[in-house]
């Protein structure tokens, strides 16, 4: 991640809110009770982009955006298996380029 991005910043708040001295809300969050957040953050960014809407658009993504970093602070903190955002991206990463041959051979 690039030093000093937003999409650091949001790692970092996330990670304040999960942290003692944080959120007690978000503290108790599983990846079971959020089930619920992610679809409806997901279903109203369709609606946006039915609509057209891109401000709409635009807060929708950055919902869900947060559902995913929500998800892999949560992962992280799992004793057997734990994972990261940093990991998270590098498997989407990976894939798209497993996916492309055409566009990254060589890479």
């Amino acid at each position: 991640m690039i030093e000093g991005s937003q999409l650091q910043r949001l790692a970092e708040v996330m990670d304040q809110l999960r942290s003692p001295g944080g959120c007690p809300w978000d503290a108790e969050q599983t990846h079971e009770s959020l089930l619920k957040y992610l679809l409806e953050e997901s279903y109203e960014f369709v609606d946006a982009v039915h609509s057209d809407d891109r401000v709409h658009m635009r807060e929708e993504l950055g919902d869900v955006l947060l559902q995913v970093y929500f998800h892999a602070r949560i992962a992280e903190e799992d004793p057997i298996d734990p994972f990261s955002i940093q990991d998270v991206a590098q498997a989407i990463a990976d894939k798209l380029i497993r996916r492309h041959p055409h566009v990254f051979a060589g890479s």
